[in-house]
């Protein structure tokens, strides 16, 4: 896995100052997308333990709440499997910070209907996160007004009371708009 760029102190991607790990690879190509040089798998720099190091010592002060994971697109199987090793150690270091993941996948046609079902990995990963904003961008449906979102049709979903309920549980900062 490649990754585009690391934000140590980012407020646009969830809420308070966090870390942002923008990943690199997309196959959705959305028509406006803010990163479109993240759509190559091969672009930025490589993925590796000295990475995750480094990113575990920028969410270790008290004024970091937590972990964004952006793209590129995150949820593509094969940055799955290079994302788990990271969120397996931010988990069992900093189990109070959050981890939101930003992904054009649907949580649940896509995520839940095809990629936990064909893949443990997937599974395991949606263990890790708090808070998912699910859906392509679409243009025609960009608003600058929404928060944590560029388009009316995403979602900001909480992960784990959603998986329990069976039902997509939004977010409630999401709806103070």
């Amino acid at each position: 896995m490649n990754y585009a760029t690391i934000k140590p102190f980012d407020v646009a991607n969830g809420p308070g100052v966090r870390v942002s790990l923008f990943v690199s690879g997309c196959t959705h190509h959305c028509k406006g997308c803010f990163n479109e040089v993240a759509w190559d798998f091969h672009y930025g720099e490589p993925f590796t333990e000295e990475v995750i190091e480094h990113i575990i010592t920028l969410l270790k002060p008290d004024y970091i709440a937590g972990l964004s994971l952006l793209g590129g697109e995150p949820l593509e199987f094969t940055n799955q499997l290079g994302l788990l090793p990271l969120l397996r150690r931010v988990k069992e270091m900093y189990p109070t910070k959050n981890i939101w993941c930003y992904s054009g996948y649907l949580l649940d046609a896509d995520i839940l209907g095809k990629m936990a079902v064909e893949h443990e990995e997937t599974r395991e990963l949606l263990s890790y996160l708090d808070v998912l904003v699910d859906g392509k961008f679409e243009e025609e449906k960009k608003n600058i007004n929404l928060r944590f979102r560029g388009s009316e049709n995403q979602r900001v979903i909480l992960v784990k009371e959603s998986l329990q309920s069976e039902n997509i549980i939004l977010w409630d900062g999401a709806l103070n708009e």
